[in-house]
């Protein structure tokens, strides 16, 4: 009886420990655009039809600057495009071999503060980066962003951020 009841305790706490990971933290950055500098635009690499634009906020900018750990408080946030698609489907690239923008699709936001990495497990863990998606106008979505924390998780060596080396300005 005591065993089962610390079985049920310790699936308890986890169950809490994850809901509490799964709540969202990381607010949409309103004035982004305005307020944070656009630091790289590119092609997608993880999708062959978009492209994303980057943007940080001064903290994460004047850390990479100075070769230091981003610190709590970093914003990074990627606007994510679909790609023009011509009559039949493919993805329209430009004369310099780039895909073209479209419309604006999803905001994809990065943010570091402690603690934030402590509520998830090891391969999900991004130090204390946590990940959210949200709409062209702010409203989240609902995206699975367990797919964001596995990918960005092995990044240990650039603080989990694929563009770390882009940031310094």
């Amino acid at each position: 009886m005591a065993r089962r009841m610390l079985i049920g305790l310790v699936l308890g706490l986890s169950a809490v420990s994850l809901a509490r990971a799964e709540e969202p933290r990381v607010a949409f950055p309103a004035g982004y655009a305005t307020k944070f500098t656009n630091y790289l635009s590119l092609d997608r690499v993880q999708n062959p039809d978009q492209i994303i634009r980057l943007f940080a906020n001064e903290a994460a900018l004047e850390a990479a600057s100075k070769s230091a750990e981003l610190p709590d408080g970093s914003v990074l946030v990627g606007e994510v495009y679909a790609a023009r698609k011509d009559a039949d489907g493919n993805v329209v690239t430009s004369s310099l071999g780039r895909r073209v923008r479209d419309k604006l699709v999803a905001v994809a936001v990065m943010e570091k503060r402690q603690g934030w990495g402590a509520d998830f497990p090891e391969e999900l863990r991004n130090g204390d980066w946590d990940f959210a998606i949200f709409s062209p106008d702010g409203k989240p979505l609902n995206k699975d962003v367990n797919a964001c924390r596995s990918c960005h998780a092995p990044l240990k060596d650039s603080q989990h951020v694929f563009s770390l080396q882009h940031l310094v300005k």
